[in-house]
């Protein structure tokens, strides 16, 4: 349904179980998809073995609608691309700039 002009505009309010609050750290992830859902595995994978399988552990299993999924994608670019752009502001050479005070 349609938001009617006059109605005030609603906000979502989400609240944290303390314990989630610190978050999970991934290292990797795995996308994967169905006829009606993306899955986004989250997992630690310790990079620094060197023989044999490389252990990781998952930390997190996401799954979205097709919809979602497009809307997740938007965001991320979105971000992406002003972090990106703030990044490469910081990697600029200074420029001196001369006092452009009075002359008399």
């Amino acid at each position: 349904m349609a938001d009617a002009p006059n109605e005030p505009e609603r906000q979502i309010n989400i609240h944290f179980d303390p314990k989630h609050m610190g978050g999970v750290y991934a290292n990797f992830a795995n996308v994967s998809h169905s006829d009606y859902e993306f899955t986004i595995t989250f997992a630690r994978v310790d990079h620094e073995v060197e023989d044999g399988d490389i252990p990781g552990v998952v930390v997190s299993r996401v799954n979205l609608s097709p919809r979602f999924m497009r809307e997740l994608l938007d965001a991320m670019e979105d971000n992406y691309g002003r972090w990106s752009a703030r990044e490469s502001i910081k990697g600029l050479p200074e420029i001196e700039r001369e006092d452009l005070g009075d002359e008399d």
